[in-house]
């Protein structure tokens, strides 16, 4: 007879602490002074997912796959269109299945000057992948998205920030300069494996600082929230105002297929506009803010 697992409330102290323990937020890594005198760090980010939000589900929506098509076929370009006119690099994490079904978009990315960081093989869950099959995935992607651009990630962001068990130590493993996936502060901070520090960074994301929370949606489910493009301007505004308040980091994550609707680009090009008129904003990659802030820490 198998003795059946223990229910949480049933479990010892050295049980919960060391779930809780796994992966904490050690040391603060957000610098006294940003580059050139700015006071604010703004990180745009975009989720290229393209078809693989279908595929990780076993494809059978032509529907949804087309859906990812919009985000190469318009969304990226009308993305990198903005972002050459405003001058900014951006960051982009990209499934290695979609490096492989778009690879001179990746091309176009690298050739413009911005990032490329790993987001998975499929956008699979990364919690429901056994680990010896997550640390193969993760490691067959870096190759990928080495092979086709040409440059090696140093950054993940992890498929819907699924952080599992075992994620850190692949991703220190690959000797990754950053992770991207993580909520325990606003700003940088170091990241604790099981009590050591790993000299990583994470740069912490949100999901009120996503635009899928307020725009996504599944035909056949009950999953339909849709908030005014004007409201959710007004969260991302309300958010930047107060790194800039506070000295401190504003990322944020966008999807091709999600906010590049002519009703919603507005928002992208407005908050640009917004940050802009402070004129002390640094507009960086994710990994030349990570890179910074481990140099700051240094000193």
């Amino acid at each position: 007879m198998t003795d059946l697992p223990l229910e949480p409330w049933q479990w010892p102290e050295e049980t919960w602490r060391a779930k809780v323990n796994r992966v904490r937020a050690g040391r603060n890594l957000k610098p006294k002074t940003w580059p050139n005198g700015a006071r604010c760090a703004v990180a745009l980010s975009f989720d290229v997912d393209h078809e693989t939000n279908e595929l990780r589900d076993g494809g059978k929506s032509v529907g949804r796959l087309s859906w990812g098509q919009y985000g190469n076929r318009v969304g990226m370009p009308r993305i990198l269109s903005l972002l050459a006119k405003e001058d900014i690099q951006a960051s982009f994490f990209v499934p290695a299945v979609t490096a492989l079904l778009y690879p001179d978009e990746q091309r176009r990315v690298i050739a413009e000057g911005h990032e490329i960081g790993l987001h998975g093989w499929i956008h699979e869950v990364n919690t429901a992948v056994p680990p010896a099959n997550e640390r193969e995935l993760h490691l067959r992607s870096a190759d990928t998205l080495e092979k086709v651009t040409g440059v090696r990630p140093v950054g993940m962001r992890t498929p819907s920030w699924d952080f599992s068990e075992v994620t850190l130590a692949i991703e220190r493993e690959l000797g990754l300069l950053y992770d991207s996936s993580l909520f325990a502060d606003d700003d940088p901070y170091e990241l604790i494996d099981k009590g050591e520090a790993t000299g990583m960074v994470e740069l912490p994301v949100e999901w009120i600082r996503d635009d899928a929370v307020y725009f996504n949606m599944n035909r056949f489910q009950a999953l339909r929230p849709y908030t005014a493009p004007e409201t959710v301007f007004d969260i991302f505004r309300r958010e930047f105002d107060g790194a800039y308040e506070d000295g401190g980091l504003f990322l944020l994550t966008m999807h091709p297929h999600i906010i590049t609707y002519r009703s919603r680009i507005w928002i992208l090009e407005k908050l640009i506009a917004h940050a802009k008129a402070k004129g002390d904003v640094w507009f960086a990659s994710h990994a030349e803010i990570a890179r910074y802030v481990k140099a700051q820490a240094a000193l």
